[in-house]
């Protein structure tokens, strides 16, 4: 197995588990703001641990940027979708939504009342989700034989 084949596989299957763990974040958030219930350490903990797998799921893509064989930039590249869509659209989609993730991960933690806390997660980690699952949808219409739920060939 060559280091593509390994990262690539890593990174698609610990999708899954970053996914379950921003939708469990994003319902533990919303019940906490609209159920006013106090900000424990364990939803500091979880959301923490969220954040930190979200990154290291980045950090994954990022070595895959570089070893994958889908991004090239050859003349022509950003008419061609699957090209783009490697190249520029899935880096930078997902990108922004890291950085959404960090940011309400921030904004809970220098939050003073508990309510702010997790309606600084429900509303960041819900637009970064939202953002990564319009990135998913692009791929499924703009990578030829590739399904929203596929691993990547």
């Amino acid at each position: 197995m060559n280091a593509y084949k390994f990262f690539l596989e890593f990174h698609s299957g610990l999708r899954y588990i970053v996914l379950v763990l921003i939708v469990v974040a994003i319902l533990r958030a919303f019940a906490g703001w609209l159920g006013n219930q106090s900000y424990t350490d364990g939803n500091r903990k979880w959301n923490l641990f969220t954040m930190i797998s979200v990154h290291t799921q980045f950090l994954l893509g990022l070595i895959l940027y570089f070893l994958s064989p889908n991004v090239k930039f050859v003349s022509g590249f950003m008419k061609d979708a699957s090209l783009r869509y490697w190249a520029v659209e899935h880096i930078s989609m997902m990108l922004i939504a890291v950085v959404l993730i960090t940011i309400g991960h921030s904004k809970s933690k220098k939050a003073l009342n508990p309510a702010n806390k997790h309606k600084a997660i429900a509303i960041f980690y819900t637009i970064a989700t939202v953002i990564i699952i319009v990135a998913i949808a692009l791929m499924t219409k703009d990578v030829p034989g590739r399904t929203f739920f596929g691993i990547t060939h």
